[in-house]
């Protein structure tokens, strides 16, 4: 009982570190950004442009901003857009394609911060949108085929404040202050849950186990064993703990910059249980697409990963 006291302690202090000092850090910052230039009209002015190169993907002008909120805010961000699709009448093949996207793509509260560790942010970025969109494009024609193309009374209209002057512009920064508080807090019990069952299988040898059994496989398959553990955290707990986890490595001198890059592809994306959990919790038609949503974002995944190996 005492360790298991001990392993909880310590995995809702890193959830905490991770949420409080990591996350929310760059999230106020990017979030902030991202909304003063919607504020500012940028952004709409970008979909327009935009959603009709990506409408033979399965993407709507709504689908293009939640790209953008993936890769430059955090994992979370697009929650918003889905729960706007979901309210607004997009079909389920629609949301279905942009579920995909989603979690196919880089997530910003990972990558961003993950650019100090030696990680190229500008060939994630291309690797992402490459990802991203043979994720949706996969779910609309492929996995999500039999699901209903009916739109209803479509509103892509972006609703948003506009910052017009220095009280507009101040307005903006504090909502998105508080958007960010409140995601980086939602975070937490996740991500202690996760930490702990990750800090569990280490402390009782299960994670040197499952390396002893694995190994001769990664071996044959060109992967260095080293990986596992940035893996089951990821997939357990989440972008922002395999970033933690990373981070420790690195320093350790356990992982160079150039795998640290080629492991990207497969590691930073919001495709593991909290990220599913989070997303698919914007809307009840959301929830219900998840299944060829995630088949789709396996396809995307694997473009990726062949991209940072290769390149």
């Amino acid at each position: 009982m005492e360790i298991l006291i001990d392993i909880i302690l310590k995995a809702g202090r890193s959830a905490v570190e991770l949420s409080l000092f990591v996350l929310l850090p760059v999230m106020v910052v990017m979030l902030s950004l991202m909304r003063l230039l919607e504020a500012r009209g940028v952004l709409d002015r970008l979909v327009v442009r935009l959603a009709p190169l990506l409408k033979p993907f399965g993407l709507t002008g709504l689908g293009v901003f939640a790209a953008l909120q993936i890769n430059f805010v955090s994992f979370a961000a697009p929650m918003a857009t889905l729960t706007m699709m979901d309210q607004r009448g997009t079909s389920d093949r629609h949301i279905a394609a942009t579920l995909a996207m989603v979690f196919a793509m880089s997530q910003a509260n990972a990558a961003l911060p993950m650019m100090t560790m030696g990680l190229d942010f500008g060939l994630t970025l291309i690797w992402s949108l490459v990802g991203g969109l043979a994720a949706a494009a996969s779910t609309y024609y492929l996995f999500g085929r039999t699901l209903s193309g009916l739109e209803g009374q479509l509103d892509e209209t972006l609703h948003h404040p506009v910052a017009e002057s220095a009280k507009g512009i101040l307005d903006v920064i504090n909502r998105a202050g508080a958007e960010a508080f409140k995601i980086a807090v939602g975070a937490i019990p996740m991500l202690v849950l996760s930490l702990v069952a990750v800090t569990a299988l280490k402390r009782f040898g299960a994670l040197d186990l499952l390396t002893a059994w694995l190994t001769p496989l990664l071996q044959l398959a060109a992967i260095d064993p080293i990986l596992i553990l940035p893996a089951l955290t990821k997939y357990l707990a989440g972008g922002t703990a395999m970033m933690g986890v990373m981070d420790d490595m690195r320093r350790a001198g356990q992982v160079s910059v150039e795998l640290l890059n080629a492991s990207a592809g497969f590691l930073i994306s919001p495709f593991d249980l909290p990220g599913v959990a989070v997303l698919i919790s914007a809307g009840r038609r959301v929830a219900t697409v998840w299944k060829p949503a995630a088949c789709g974002a396996c396809i995307g995944i694997a473009v990726r990963t062949l991209g940072h190996v290769v390149f």
